[in-house]
């Protein structure tokens, strides 16, 4: 990564992978902080600069006690509170946003023909992101590790669109959401390119809380095809913008994780991180 920030993500991401890789043995600060490269004092130091809570604590969210914990206890009103406190009476994200406007058939069918995409890259507390806006809003947002692969998944999203790579005000807004500056969200607009099943599946996604979490059973009920819990799961995976659209927090109805589009550790510190928020406004 070229930035000190990235940099710090990739060590925290390490530490994550080390912790769940020999989590049975429970691997003490001093063993995981040798892992990483850093002194039990700078990596506890980062870690809490990072989480804004000790690696002890941080680590507990990534259990599958945490996530068994949250899917038990889905119908109280602890995270839910916490929630809608942390945001000072704004409501669910979901209703923050505008809209969820789909392309029409025609521009769906051409690849985004006569489309004008702006792009750029920008860095999150998860390392680089791709984030791509049309005149209508946010079209594709992504994690770029590699930011020539990158840039080819998006226009492989609309292979026939003009690109242009400049930061607007579309893209600025939405970016706003890593700051956790909620009062900026209503600004935040989507312009996806998907199926009328694809395009349920994302909203109901928006109902998930920060701090809580789903899963795709849960998400089938939702959208009241309870036997299509295969088909969401294939929606949520095909999820074009990362993060706005949380199916990061959809996890397997065993309690486990599972993957990510953009890797399993990566799901695992938002999870963790999204935890650790609610935590600290509650």
């Amino acid at each position: 990564m070229s930035t000190q920030e990235n940099i710090n993500y990739q060590r925290i991401e390490e530490a994550i992978n080390y912790i769940k890789l020999n989590f049975k043995e429970q691997p003490n600060l001093d063993e995981v902080a040798e892992k990483v490269n850093l002194s039990p004092f700078h990596f506890q130091r980062l870690f809490t600069d990072w989480a804004g809570i000790s690696p002890k604590k941080f680590l507990q969210f990534l259990t599958l006690d945490y996530a068994k914990s949250v899917l038990k206890e889905k119908q109280a009103t602890l995270f839910d509170t916490a929630f809608e406190t942390g945001l000072s009476g704004t409501g669910r994200l979901h209703d923050l946003f505008m809209n969820i406007e789909g392309m029409t058939p025609a521009e769906y069918k051409n690849g985004g023909k006569a489309l004008s995409i702006n792009y750029s890259f920008a860095e999150s507390p998860f390392g680089d992101i791709i984030v791509a806006s049309t005149p209508k809003g946010i079209c594709y947002m992504a994690f770029a590790d590699d930011r020539v692969e990158a840039f080819n998944s998006l226009m492989a999203q609309f292979p026939n669109a003009r690109y242009t790579q400049m930061v607007d005000i579309a893209q600025q807004n939405a970016l706003f959401i890593f700051k956790k500056d909620w009062s900026q969200l209503s600004a935040i607009k989507l312009h996806l390119k998907g199926t009328s099943f694809q395009l349920k599946v994302w909203e109901a996604l928006l109902n998930i809380p920060i701090g809580g979490l789903s899963t795709y059973s849960s998400v089938a009920r939702e959208i009241q095809q309870p036997s299509a819990s295969r088909a969401v799961g294939s929606a949520v995976g095909d999820n074009p913008v990362a993060f706005l659209i949380p199916c990061h927090r959809v996890i397997k109805s065993t309690g486990e994780f599972g993957q990510y589009h953009w890797g399993a550790t990566r799901k695992s510190a938002i999870i963790g991180w999204e935890a650790a928020k609610v935590n600290q406004s509650a």
